[in-house]
């Protein structure tokens, strides 16, 4: 499922993170000029549930596919960000510029501690403990969130197994498939953030030949840094 807004060109592929809000899914969308389209993946918003075997990289960078023909530049967020580097490392020409925020994983697993935690946060979910899924998420984010914290925690009730299923995966096994990518990259970390810890953002980057990094003095940049993020991807997608 997708959202467009928007008209003309260029026109721009969101692709959110796991357990992202329809507002959250539409942040990196906001002042980009030209058509965005923003997805919905399955078991988000009101989208279907997913199959129990959906939750691998393969398949949501071959789901996501059909949405990117005719367009030139994306963003994919955390979930979307490895799926878009999955995709990449298969068809390396897909895209003129790439923005990648908060990747989690790129070719090795997620560290110890962070895969400890999705999977604490997918038992939480599976067995329906809203409480404990609500005091895991607002762990990691910013104080004075509440709202953020409670619809992003209804959000990933729905995603106990994709949790599961994405702790411990590698979306490109060989970092080598993505030397071939010519398109011009921006990685976005967050600093602080245990999910997507700034060291998979600089592995992200030196893969890629023509990625640059940027670092913010956040754990929930997309949250506490709005209009600095506005400013920066619509300087690098609106060129």
């Amino acid at each position: 499922m997708s959202r467009a807004n928007g008209a003309g060109e260029p026109r721009t592929v969101i692709v959110p993170g796991l357990g992202a809000t329809a507002g959250e899914a539409r942040i990196p969308a906001s002042g980009l000029p030209g058509t965005r389209i923003v997805l919905t993946l399955p078991s988000h918003a009101d989208a279907p549930d997913a199959s129990p075997d959906y939750w691998t990289y393969p398949t949501i960078a071959a789901d996501i596919a059909p949405a990117l023909e005719g367009v030139r530049q994306a963003v994919g967020v955390s979930l979307g960000a490895a799926a878009l580097c999955a995709l990449l490392s298969t068809t390396p020409h897909a895209l003129d510029r790439v923005v990648l925020m908060l990747p989690a994983a790129l070719s090795k697993p997620r560290q110890a501690e962070s895969a400890d935690l999705v999977l604490e946060m997918s038992t939480a979910a599976e067995a329906g403990d809203r409480g404990r899924l609500r005091a895991l998420v607002a762990a990691g984010a910013p104080a004075g969130l509440d709202t953020y914290v409670d619809e992003r925690t209804d959000a990933l009730l729905r995603l106990g197994p994709a949790l599961h299923a994405v702790a411990r995966q590698v979306p490109v096994p060989d970092p080598a498939t993505l030397e071939q990518v010519d398109a011009d990259v921006l990685v976005v970390a967050a600093m602080g953030d245990l999910l997507h810890p700034t060291e998979t953002a600089e592995e992200v980057v030196g893969a890629l030949p023509t990625a640059r990094l940027v670092r913010f003095d956040s754990p929930a940049p997309m949250v506490t840094h709005r209009r600095e993020l506005r400013a920066l991807l619509t300087d690098f997608l609106g060129r």
